[in-house]
C-alpha cells in the first residue's frame, strides 16, 4: 500500500515541499500506526526543509513534529491502546503524511472537548513546556516566568501554564495586537521587544528581583540580556536558536546570582525520556486543559496542501499560536 507525505525532494524555501506518494510505514515494536487527522508547524519544520535540522536516526523524513488522528494499527507487544482510539502524538518527524508510526509511549488521549484537529496543536508545545518549564526549571508557584515570543506556538502556552502554575508571567512580543494576546491569556506585562529594554522592563516589574525562569527562544542574541535579567537562583532555560547559537556568557554575573544556564532540545531525547515527559503532561496538563484553564491556540487551519503558506506565514512571524494543516 502507499501513502502520501509532505516530501523534501531538495532543501530550500516554502515551494519545495512536495505532497508525493511514499511507502506506508509499517509500526515496528512498541510502536502505533496513526492515521493522520491534523498536524501543526513548528519552526523547527522550517529548518528541516531548509536543510538545517535533519531528523534524528530512525526518524521519518518528512516534517512534522506532533498529529492527531485515528490508531490504524498496533505494533507487537503494545498494550493500553485499541485500534480505533483517538489520540495525538509527540513524533520525531513525519507528521506531515497520511500515516505516521510513533512509539506508543509518545501517544497522548484526545482531551475531553477537544477535536482531532484542536488537539494537533498540543503534543510538541505541552511537552516543550513541561520539560523546560516544570521539569527542568522548576517553576514554583509564586514566582517570576518570563516567556519569549509569547505569541508563539511554545510562548502561548508557556504563558497559560505558567499562570495555572501560580507564577507571575511575564512575555515579550513585537506588535500591539500580539501583545494583547498574550495579555488575554494571562500575562501580567508583554513587553515591546522592539521599543523596550526587557532587562529593565523585568527588573522594574519585579521590584529589582528579576526572573525566576526565563523561557528562551532566542539563543546567541539574548544570552548576555538574559543572564542580566535572572533572579538570584534563577534558571534561563534556552530551547531555540533564532538569534544565533552564539553568545557570550559573563560568568561574573552568573555566579554572584547562583544562577544556571541550560540549553534543551526535545526532538533528539531518547524514546524513554520522551515517554517520561509525555506521561508527566498527560497526568498534570491534560485536566487543565480539560477544565479549559490551558487551552491550544490556533492562529488558522489549513489543508496539507497549503503548507507552503503555512510555512511562510510562520517564517514572517504573522501568527498568534499554531498554524494546524488538516490531512484528508
Amino acid at each position: 500500500m502507499r501513502v502520501h507525505a509532505m516530501t523534501l525532494p531538495s532543501y530550500g524555501g516554502p515551494d519545495v515541499l512536495t505532497w508525493a506518494e511514499v511507502p506506508d510505514p509499517v509500526p515496528g515494536t512498541g510502536e502505533v500506526l496513526v492515521e493522520v487527522a491534523a498536524t501543526a508547524v513548528n519552526r523547527a519544520d522550517l529548518l528541516q526543509r531548509q536543510g538545517n535540522y535533519p531528523p534524528p536516526p530512525g526518524a521519518p523524513p518528512y516534517p512534522g513534529l506532533e498529529a492527531s488522528g485515528r490508531v490504524a494499527a498496533l505494533g507487537e507487544g503494545v498494550t493500553g491502546w485499541s485500534v480505533g482510539d483517538e489520540v495525538c502524538a509527540l513524533l520525531a518527524g513525519g507528521g506531515y503524511a497520511e500515516r505516521v508510526a510513533v512509539p506508543a509511549a509518545q501517544l497522548l488521549s484526545l482531551p475531553r472537548g477537544l477535536s482531532l484537529v484542536d488537539a494537533a496543536a498540543l503534543p510538541e508545545g505541552t511537552c516543550t513546556v513541561w520539560s523546560n518549564v516544570m521539569m527542568a526549571g522548576r517553576l514554583q508557584p509564586g514566582e517570576t516566568l518570563l516567556v519569549h515570543g509569547g505569541a508563539g506556538g511554545i510562548g502561548t502556552l508557556a504563558i497559560q501554564v505558567g499562570v495555572w502554575a501560580g507564577a507571575r508571567v511575564l512575555c515579550t512580543a513585537g506588535t500591539e495586537v500580539k501583545r494583547r494576546r498574550c495579555v488575554d491569556l494571562g500575562a501580567a506585562v508583554a513587553i515591546d521587544y522592539h521599543n523596550e529594554d526587557f532587562v529593565a522592563r523585568t527588573q522594574e516589574e519585579t521590584g529589582g528581583r528579576g526572573a525566576d525562569v526565563i523561557l528562551d527562544n532566542m539563543g546567541g542574541l539574548y544570552l548576555t540580556r538574559n543572564v542580566a535579567a535572572l533572579a538570584v537562583g534563577g534558571r534561563l532555560m534556552v530551547i531555540g536558536l533564532q538569534g544565533g547559537r552564539k553568545g557570550e556568557l559573563d560568568l561574573g554575573v552568573l555566579m554572584p546570582k547562583r544562577a544556571s544556564v541550560a540549553a534543551i532540545s526535545l526532538r533528539p531525547r531518547p524514546v524513554a525520556e520522551k515517554a517520561e515527559i509525555v506521561a508527566a503532561v498527560q497526568a498534570n496538563l491534560w485536566p487543565a486543559i480539560e477544565s479549559g484553564e490551558v487551552r491550544p491556540v490556533i492562529d488558522r487551519v489549513l489543508p496539507i496542501g497549503q503548507a507552503a503558506e503555512a510555512h511562510r506565514a510562520v517564517e514572517a512571524s504573522e501568527h498568534v499560536g499554531k498554524i494546524v494543516l488538516t490531512v484528508p
